[in-house]
């Protein structure tokens, strides 16, 4: 069986490694490439290191370089801005492992960050090493790693706060065992949130301090996000070992151009002022309506992308909420797309879908 999703440091191993070896720039302690190095894996060097992220590269530099002192990093944004995307690739870049992952929800408990016990052995043996279950924080702890924590603001509060000594005495007492875990040269945390969840949980003061935070934005121009979803539609294309459908980027770029008005509520001459949907229409999204539709071209159609295969998945992508999700919806189709000039084809499929 192959793996339907590799880890970054797998998939990427190859990058990895000629950066490694042509890296004759200080490296942090416990780093496996240089800062310097990990932005050129994140950013590419346009030719055998592919480009991770699409965006400002002052961004990156500010991500890696606090990730080389002792705040930890706080990956912001709305959702579908590569803020897990980012983190992963942080973490494979800088200790060649981003498995040390916590999922954070409303049901996560405060062991997920400490750490637990195997309660069979407990009840044997009593409170031993034996019987302790290490969190992924207590992991990057030991080995002087970085550890991922996603989604913190889902987290409740008087759990994140079991961070704040991990985070300002790089420390993880446990008391049971009459010992204490100390962070190894190298450890650190990036943390993910999504800013439309703020209100959820909100971080005390006392662990924002802990933090530098780094806004991820949208992208910033169509031509950014066009090639951002090229990019992943061919990955995921041939991770999937879907068929091959030829590059469709008049497609790419019209289900782009879509999302990008709907998000903005103007077309993007200027001219009209839309009415904006509840969803948040991001490029995770334009990548995964595109990626639908090369898997309809290939499986039900001629082997092109057409028209037809996106207008479903744009429709799906927009309509969260089927009454005012509709108007807006109809109305954009009504104003906008059937007065387009070449884009006839997509109003029909769209209105039909």
């Amino acid at each position: 069986m192959t793996t339907l999703r590799p880890h970054a440091e797998d998939q990427y191993a190859e990058e990895l490694a000629l950066l490694a070896a042509a890296d004759d720039r200080p490296r942090p302690p416990g780093w496996r490439l240089s800062p310097q190095a990990v932005v050129t894996y994140l950013l590419g060097d346009g030719a055998k290191i592919t480009p991770k992220y699409v965006g400002p590269r002052r961004l990156m530099e500010v991500a890696v370089s606090t990730l080389a002192t002792d705040r930890a990093l706080l990956l912001l944004g709305v959702p579908g801005t590569a803020k897990t995307w980012v983190s992963e690739h942080l973490a494979a870049a800088i200790s060649g492992d981003s498995t040390l992952l916590i999922q954070g929800t409303a049901g996560t408990a405060e062991e997920a960050i400490r750490y637990g016990w195997n309660y069979a052995r407990l009840l044997a043996e009593g409170p031993t090493d034996a019987a302790l279950v290490p969190s992924p924080v207590m992991r990057a702890m030991r080995t002087g790693a970085i550890a991922r924590l996603e989604e913190l603001t889902r987290v409740p509060s008087d759990v994140q706060d079991a961070l704040i000594t991990i985070l300002s005495e790089k420390t993880l007492p446990v008391p049971e065992l009459n010992t204490e875990v100390q962070a190894q040269r190298g450890f650190n945390l990036i943390a993910t949130a999504n800013d439309r969840d703020r209100g959820v949980n909100e971080l005390s003061s006392a662990l924002r301090r802990r933090f530098n935070t780094v806004v991820l934005p949208m992208p910033a121009s169509a031509d950014d996000e066009v090639e951002i979803v090229a990019r992943r539609v061919a990955q995921l294309g041939k991770a999937l070992e879907l068929p091959e459908v030829p590059a469709a980027l008049e497609e790419i770029r019209r289900v782009v151009t879509v999302f990008r008005e709907l998000r903005s509520g103007m077309t993007e001459d200027g001219r009209t002022k839309l009415k904006s949907p509840t969803g948040t229409l991001s490029t995770a999204e334009a990548i995964s309506v595109v990626t639908n539709g090369m898997a309809l071209a290939a499986h039900f159609g001629d082997g092109t992308l057409h028209p037809g295969d996106v207008a479903a998945g744009i429709t799906g992508a927009v309509i969260k909420d089927p009454v005012s999700d509709g108007v807006v919806w109809r109305e954009y189709l009504e104003t906008v797309v059937r007065e387009r000039s070449g884009w006839l084809d997509f109003y029909r499929a769209a209105r039909d879908a």
